[in-house]
């Protein structure tokens, strides 16, 4: 596949406070799920052509050498930019062997995804988990299989995603669902969070991590508006975001506040965790005094 040039690629994370990762690691530019809310189009990153994946060329070998200079060992999160289970990644296998590095350096793994390739993969997550945290995160916001289509239409439905998670929450992975963005005006129902939150505690999910709202920058705007028209044509609804944000970066949910309460409220319920603290805690605990010694 084609390649772009890099020097790094596991890098230190500013603050651990996203989910308890050490390090970011981003095999692949680009990504083709073609969801119309993605932050990583913003102009701010400079990715040209975001919808064509490209590999990072000699990536394994410059993951290699970035583990071994690494003083600390620590958990490496992955999909933060581009999504490491993209349907290319069934031949080229870059995020698994990456994922064999980890395992080999003593690194712990913090994966997000919306790929159900990742089951593939829970060979590896249980041999990292013998001695590191592990972690894998899958981004749904709507249990509509329809209405993901519009909005994620290169991903897999919203039904693969759950039983990908079903799949490795049985194999004892630490699995949660990341519900954001819940798109105003699309998502941001309490029947449509109440679906997601009954659903993924059926399944094993063990946290879920909201976001009420979405963001929106430079060149991603222009792009998320024109979808919404291509999607819900005669709907109005980029001219109803226009009205409520302007430029704002920030959108939340004009019923955000009410929806944590009926988020929490059935999290509590049903034992799901969904506070930041209590996730990192969970998926790391047993973990702390064995990462030292490494």
């Amino acid at each position: 596949m084609e390649t772009v040039p890099a020097k790094t690629i596991v890098t230190r994370t500013k603050s651990s406070e996203w989910f308890g990762t050490d390090y970011n690691m981003n095999i692949y530019r680009g990504c083709c799920h073609g969801c119309i809310y993605c932050d990583s189009r913003s102009d701010c990153y400079r990715i040209e052509a975001f919808d064509r994946v490209r590999a990072k060329a000699d990536a394994l070998q410059i993951i290699r050498n970035d583990l071994r200079r690494k003083v600390k060992t620590g958990v490496v999160g992955t999909g933060s930019m581009s999504d490491p289970y993209n349907p290319f990644e069934k031949e080229e296998q870059l995020t698994r062997h990456a994922l064999e590095l980890l395992d080999a350096y003593g690194f712990g793994a913090a994966i997000a995804t919306k790929g159900t390739l990742v089951t593939r993969d829970a060979d590896i997550l249980q041999s990292i988990r013998e001695r590191s945290p592990v972690l894998v995160k899958f981004t749904i916001t709507c249990t509509d299989d329809g209405l993901a289509a519009k909005i994620e239409p290169g991903a897999p439905p919203p039904s693969e995603r759950f039983a990908a998670l079903e799949n490795l929450a049985k194999s004892g992975i630490f699995c949660g669902i990341l519900l954001m963005p819940v798109l105003p005006f699309l998502e941001d129902s309490a029947q449509n969070v109440l679906s997601v939150i009954r659903q993924g505690a059926a399944c094993g999910a063990r946290f879920i991590y909201p976001a009420f709202g979405m963001t929106m920058r430079a060149g991603q705007r222009e792009w998320f508006y024109q979808k919404l028209e291509n999607a819900f044509p005669g709907e109005g609804l980029a001219a109803r975001y226009e009205k409520r944000y302007g430029e704002r970066y920030q959108c939340a949910s004009p019923h955000a506040k009410k929806l944590w309460e009926v988020f929490s409220g059935e999290c509590e319920k049903l034992g799901l965790l969904y506070r930041m603290s209590e996730i990192i805690r969970a998926y790391r605990q047993g973990y702390i005094f064995q990462m030292s010694l490494f």
